[in-house]
């Protein structure tokens, strides 16, 4: 009897197969659709398509209705700019020099290895009119770019697709602030007058790795409200297409460029930081239905250009989600490297069953200091309780240790929540050994360029700019923190 997943391989090679001719089809008969990317900030998949019942999203629950919502979707990097390079070449930030978060803003530059560009080049040479804009592009203001290496602005035209020749086929990322509005000063005024009332920190059910503290209940049922609003924000710019008569000629993408910013979600490799929402719906796409194989955000390229009707270079690492013939991935890749002055190497692999992850910097905390994340009220609190001894010994282990294992091994199955380490286990030896050895494969393979150390010089022209662009307060931590980075170097660590 075929199992479950090769059933599911099976019918999904099916409607890749319908939905490949139909797409050739509409290529040959020279009517490209409009490509439109929604890119939310922040935000893991807590959307009621998804299984979430605390709130409602009926607007990305519209979007799943009629497209198709992939269940096992992942970035390749747990944090903006490096996932976001990966997003826009279709490449691993690891093989391109992007790994580093926000790197090469000092005097060394980094520069795309020859034959790599930013897709919305590759739709400009076709004909089509390029735009990058959302609610907080103002004026000619473009949006979040946040790319990691050297490019020519001219890639877009505009914020908005309205500046087009007629009928020209636009390609249009609409980036949403999504988790983050959480932060802001009004979010609470901003709540009560977009959404009538706030989610009760009362409903909110926080992983057993974290205390059940009011300050990250409440924190959480901001973040849920701040899921809905982002919900509204795909709803309107879904009504604006349908206005414009343009809704069935468009393809909408739908995804987060990492998950919750939280303790152990945002800049690392457990599933709350790299397991992304992401659905497909426009002309030719299969309506109503749910994949279950294994997808990474990298894809979006390459399926975005296919259905453009425009080559996929040949070096492009991902794939066409509705390639005819293509076979599921059995494993999906992650990688963090560090992010401002924390230095960090962290990778994964990920299949439908088990977690490998390989720690670099074994000898440092989880949590090592790093001024944008201790800014946070929620990690604050967190060492708080952690200082007045109120954390279980689970939350103590996997938040505070002082060290941690050189590699992790989750069985999925049965531990969805990644908290018992199995690495060691002797009756998962030969599991470990074939993970490590995946790991290993796509390293060389896809020319990691993070097994190489960073540069001193590197690092210390990056933190120099950062350093400029904060307060002077901020700048004294910031100092100690990158002081404590190169002692623990020093010291092996």
């Amino acid at each position: 009897m075929k199992s479950y997943y090769q059933y599911l391989s099976l019918v999904n090679v099916v409607l890749i197969s319908l939905l490949g001719s139909m797409t050739s089809s509409r290529a040959a008969e020279g009517q490209p659709p409009n490509i439109v990317w929604i890119i939310v900030d922040d935000m893991s998949a807590h959307f009621s398509a998804y299984g979430e019942t605390r709130i409602k999203t009926p607007h990305v629950d519209r979007l799943a209705r009629e497209g198709t919502l992939f269940r096992k979707a992942f970035v390749t990097a747990p944090v903006c700019s490096a996932c976001r390079s990966a997003l826009i070449t279709g490449m691993y930030q690891t093989s391109i020099g992007a790994h580093h978060h926000r790197s090469g803003r000092g005097t060394e530059k980094i520069h795309l290895p020859v034959g790599v560009e930013p897709i919305p080049a590759r739709f400009q040479r076709a004909g089509y009119y390029t735009a990058i804009g959302g609610p907080l592009a103002k004026g000619d203001k473009l949006a979040k770019t946040d790319y990691n290496f050297e490019w020519n602005p001219g890639i877009y035209a505009a914020n908005d697709w309205s500046g087009r020749q007629p009928g020209q086929p636009f390609f249009m990322q609409v980036h949403l602030h999504g988790g983050k509005y959480r932060e802001g000063k009004n979010w609470s005024e901003t709540v009560r007058v977009a959404l009538g009332t706030a989610t009760s920190p009362a409903v909110v059910q926080l992983p057993p790795y974290y205390p059940d503290d009011q300050v990250l209940r409440e924190d959480w049922a901001q973040y849920l409200d701040a899921v809905r609003y982002t919900d509204q924000q795909v709803g309107q710019v879904m009504d604006r297409l349908e206005s414009e008569g343009l809704l069935d000629q468009t393809a909408v993408f739908f995804t987060t460029d990492h998950g919750i910013s939280h303790a152990r979600g945002k800049q690392f490799l457990y599933d709350e930081g790299i397991h992304v929402p992401l659905i497909i719906r426009g002309p030719g796409i299969p309506s109503g239905v749910i994949r279950e194989d294994l997808v990474q955000q990298i894809d979006l390229a390459a399926t975005s250009l296919a259905l453009a009707g425009i080559a996929i270079p040949e070096t492009m690492q991902g794939h066409d989600l509705f390639q005819s013939g293509d076979l599921p991935r059995e494993a999906v890749f992650s990688a963090r490297d560090r992010c401002d002055e924390t230095v960090e190497h962290l990778r994964s692999v990920r299949t439908a069953t088990y977690k490998y992850i390989r720690n670099g910097y074994p000898h440092r905390p989880h949590l090592q200091p790093n001024a944008y994340k201790d800014g946070k009220p929620i990690v604050q609190r967190l060492r708080e309780l952690q200082a007045q001894q109120q954390l279980n010994p689970l939350q103590e282990q996997i938040l505070f240790a002082q060290s941690r294992p050189e590699e992790e091994l989750y069985d999925l199955r049965v531990d969805p929540h990644e908290i018992q380490n199995l690495a060691e286990e002797p009756a998962h030896q030969a599991t470990l050994l074939e993970m490590r050895k995946r790991l290993d494969r796509w390293m060389i393979e896809t020319n990691d360029q993070g097994r190489h150390p960073e540069s001193l010089a590197r690092y210390d022209s990056d933190m120099q700019v950062y350093l400029d662009s904060k307060n002077t307060q901020l700048n004294a931590i910031l100092q100690q923190n990158i002081a404590q980075m190169k002692q623990w170097a020093a010291e092996g660590k």
